[in-house]
């Protein structure tokens, strides 16, 4: 059960948030992607009918058939989307009214990719290189993602400061209350664009401290060493900024493994525990971790836990962390405790994938209203 006192209460410091909202300045990078959905053909009836493979199972075996052989197989394209960790969050943020620029792989400022133009609507968007492309085809059991990521090799330092410009990305940095840099995964020059932003880019003001949000993005198919020099890293921020980082279930555990945390139980209690212990050992201000079903956070107030309310039919699930980190960002904006931050993260998030958008405040209001 969800808690409807505390999602009563986290709905009406939402209501009245518009004008506090407008005073800070937020930065959002790196990635990109233009995401294609597509099903896969079974069979063609007439040049405009056709009936798709209903599962992956059906599919794979249609593949396993053809070992040996030979197969054509036709895709029909139905939706396409912006795609990528930064895109996602920054027009989740900027649709429930926080202000934001974003830096990364939509295009170039003369030549946005037109999947991203609503999104430009909203934010400020500075682009500095091409979008990766991801192909999902799309089945009732799954989604094969199939990627061409050759421009994650660009997003770099070095190609910040020949397209957007030195002092331009500085300029962004300092103005900036808060910044979510997001899909280290993903990103293979991340690492030493941190490092730069570390050792260059100190408060233009003594005290002023931003709030910096960091979400890893699967670190599994990165190697341990690289995994722990990142944490390190990101705990660095820490002097100057207040970091909060974001996890979801697996992340949470992988991450727990690396850094070499003893076995919490797998229910709210242990992940709330979790969360604790990675917020000690790193030395940040915020750990959250977010499974399917309810998010647990910990922070110097202590640990807490908040159900989230799930649904067994989403619309769409792509980009529900993303929807979680901007709920629990924009919480941490309107300086909402911990438990009232997780509860408009998970109310974000909900809202979404039952409606397949993001939520304008408004609606996320009444969301929460009837929860």
């Amino acid at each position: 059960m969800t808690d409807s006192r505390l999602a009563r209460q986290t709905a009406e410091r939402l209501i009245g948030s518009r004008a506090q909202l407008l005073k800070y300045n937020g930065l959002v990078g790196f990635d990109g992607f233009v995401d294609t959905i597509m099903e896969v053909v079974e069979q063609r009836q007439t040049a405009t009918k056709y009936t798709p493979f209903k599962s992956m199972k059906d599919f794979a075996k249609r593949i396993s058939d053809a070992a040996g052989k030979s197969a054509n197989f036709e895709v029909v394209p139905t939706m396409q989307k912006i795609g990528g960790n930064g895109p996602i969050m920054a027009f989740a943020l900027s649709t429930l009214g926080a202000p934001v620029e974003y830096v990364g792989m939509v295009g170039t400022d003369k030549n946005v990719h037109d999947v991203f133009k609503e999104f430009a609507k909203r934010a400020k968007v500075h682009g500095v290189c091409d979008p990766g492309l991801t192909n999902a085809l799309e089945f009732s059991d799954g989604k094969l993602m199939i990627g061409q990521h050759g421009s994650v090799h660009e997003m770099s330092w070095e190609t910040i400061k020949k397209k957007l410009g030195d002092k331009k990305f500085r300029q962004l940095w300092d103005q900036s209350d808060f910044v979510a840099m997001v899909n280290w995964t993903m990103l293979p020059h991340m690492s030493a664009l941190w490092k730069k932003i570390l050792s260059e880019f100190k408060p233009i003001k003594e005290g002023k401290r931003k709030i910096l949000f960091f979400d890893l993005a699967d670190p599994a198919k990165r190697i341990d060493a690289d995994l722990t020099a990142a944490l390190k890293t990101i705990g660095e921020f820490q002097q100057f900024h207040n970091v909060t980082l974001g996890l979801n279930e697996s992340e949470a555990n992988h991450v727990g493994k690396v850094l070499r945390l003893k076995a919490f139980p797998k229910n709210p209690k242990g992940y709330a525990s979790m969360a604790g212990a990675i917020r000690e050992k790193l030395g940040i201000s915020t750990v959250v971790v977010h499974p399917v079903q309810y998010a647990c956070g910990a922070d110097s107030t202590g640990e807490f836990t908040v159900t989230g309310p799930f649904t067994a039919k989403p619309k769409i699930s792509t980009g529900a962390g993303d929807h979680f980190n901007a709920g629990f960002l924009i919480g941490q904006l309107l300086g909402l405790s911990l438990a009232h931050s997780l509860q408009l993260a998970v109310a974000n998030s909900g809202y979404y994938v039952r409606h397949a958008q993001s939520p304008n405040r408004e609606q996320l209001v009444r969301f929460l209203q009837t929860l």
